[in-house]
């Protein structure tokens, strides 16, 4: 998984056509701990998709970018266009849904 920094963003994210799913965190978030093994099995059920993370303590300025007021969010983006956001702990199989839905 990819950690996004503010220099990498576009590169990673703003240049991708593919879908990139950006799990949106912080490490003292009991929920986004909760979160984090199901986006690893995801990214591993998922090759052909993108998956990146931003801790909203390194990074405030992205974190603003995504107007994140609550976290664990995940956000997905594809050809530079926030197609959706789930906020909250999710059980696997929603997300597994949306990204089905948006390769």
């Amino acid at each position: 998984m990819i950690k996004l920094t503010q220099s990498s963003f576009k590169a990673e994210v703003e240049e991708c056509s593919s879908l990139v799913v950006i799990d949106i965190y912080a490490d003292w978030c009991g929920p986004c701990k909760m979160l984090a093994p199901i986006i690893s099995e995801l990214e591993s059920e998922n090759p052909d998709v993108k998956f990146a993370k931003i801790n909203v303590d390194e990074e405030r300025e992205l974190a603003m970018q995504f107007k994140v007021q609550s976290i664990p969010m995940v956000a997905f983006v594809k050809d530079n266009t926030l197609l959706d956001v789930s906020v909250g702990y999710v059980p696997k199989d929603k997300l597994s849904r949306m990204i089905g839905e948006y390769k």
